[in-house]
């Protein structure tokens, strides 16, 4: 019998091979559920950049082919001079879909790793969510965004830019807010559906609020009508070091998909 390229390819390049169109279309759904306000492609390289917010996610060099290597050093040079035109500073997102190439060449050149993260998935079809509250998600981007920046201690200077970006969303979304009667907004999650895909852009409950059942409550909310309205696999993504929230994920049916981390230049913090 002929073997294929496939076949003689050791087992873990087998392995990331055939996880390859689920991390294109997660990385897809993703760029469309926190769009950056300026995307440009080199080949395919898409470089996102946001001048008002600082999230990595918006500013990033994200290469989608790993069998894309030309000119590298070049396409690294003019991706650097966008970013400075931006006043943001460069890091290349490295998902499965990187170039090995790529990640050979920021090594040599001393670039640091930085910031590992899983995205997980769970089937929505048959999972059983717990018996909680039920929180209806709401429309009004304002409120949404002055909960989430006082639920997480954010810099208020971040409004404008954070109401552009959940405002940008195009898929249907749902904004969940849990308030406290006496100390106001308490959780926050944003969870954006896309046809049969629900992504959970963020769970985030105040610090002081924490180990009350609030996290678990707000996201069987968004879970729960991402599903009514015929979601059939949930997304999310967390830090590879963040053990409490894996810990959450893991009770909801979530495993992981795949892994992204960052890299920056030599002496960048």
């Amino acid at each position: 019998m002929a073997t294929t390229g496939a076949d003689i390819l050791p087992m873990h390049a087998q392995s990331t091979m055939n996880k390859l169109p689920l991390v294109r279309r997660l990385e897809a759904v993703g760029f469309r559920a926190w769009p950056a306000s300026s995307v440009q492609y080199d080949g395919s390289w898409q470089v996102r950049l946001t001048a008002g917010h600082p999230s990595k996610r918006l500013n990033c060099v994200v290469p989608l082919d790993p069998s894309d290597s030309r000119d590298l050093d070049i396409r690294l040079t003019k991706a650097q001079r966008k970013f400075e035109a931006y006043g943001r500073p460069m890091v290349v997102r490295e998902t499965p879909l990187a170039s090995p190439m790529l990640i050979e060449l920021l090594q040599r050149h001393g670039w640091t790793r930085f910031e590992e993260t899983i995205v997980m998935t769970a089937d929505l079809i048959d999972l059983e969510l717990p018996d909680t509250l039920d929180h209806l998600p709401s429309h009004d981007v304002g409120r949404y965004v002055d909960a989430s920046l006082l639920v997480d201690k954010a810099d208020p200077i971040l409004k404008p830019a954070l109401a552009e970006v959940v405002s940008g969303i195009k898929p249907p979304s749902g904004l969940f807010v849990i308030e406290n009667d006496e100390a106001g907004p308490v959780a926050t999650t944003l969870c954006v559906q896309d046809n049969d895909l629900a992504g959970i852009m963020s769970v985030s409950v105040a610090a002081e609020h924490r180990r009350k059942g609030l996290a678990i409550e707000i996201l069987t909310s968004a879970l729960r009508w991402a599903r009514m309205r015929s979601a059939r696999t949930a997304w999310l993504q967390v830090g590879a070091s963040n053990e409490p929230a894996l810990a959450l994920y893991a009770r909801f049916g979530f495993r992981e998909a795949y892994r992204y981390c960052y890299w920056r230049p030599a002496g960048e913090a």
